[in-house]
């Protein structure tokens, strides 16, 4: 699976796991399992906000883009995201967990 990012100034966070070709985002799951070799699905056909382009399957290879919410003060590697590729079952790690994160609110 090859999953491409699409970086966008938004307050918020975005948590993906990967599972052969499912992937659970923000705890929304979608299952690529059935996309054949050569398939394009449109993004109008996913109902999920995070996914704007469409997938594809190519060569046996999904490809997979995802709109990634960053805050204000991101760094170079979360505004300019590279492909993330080769990935392992489990949590995808992200340019953003590096960010820094903006201050807590004193609790009152």
């Amino acid at each position: 699976m090859k999953i491409k990012l699409s970086p966008i100034r938004l307050d918020g966070t975005l948590e993906v796991f990967k599972d052969g070709d499912q992937l659970t985002l923000n705890g929304e799951v979608l299952d690529f399992g059935p996309l054949q070799d050569g398939a394009t699905l449109p993004a109008e056909a996913i109902t999920c906000r995070w996914i704007n382009d469409p997938v594809e399957r190519i060569a046996g290879e999904l490809v997979v883009t995802i709109t990634m919410p960053h805050g204000a003060n991101a760094g170079q590697q979360s505004r300019f995201p590279l492909d993330i590729l080769n990935l392992a079952d489990g949590r995808v790690a992200l340019p953003t967990d590096s960010d820094p994160q903006p201050p807590m609110e004193p609790a009152e």
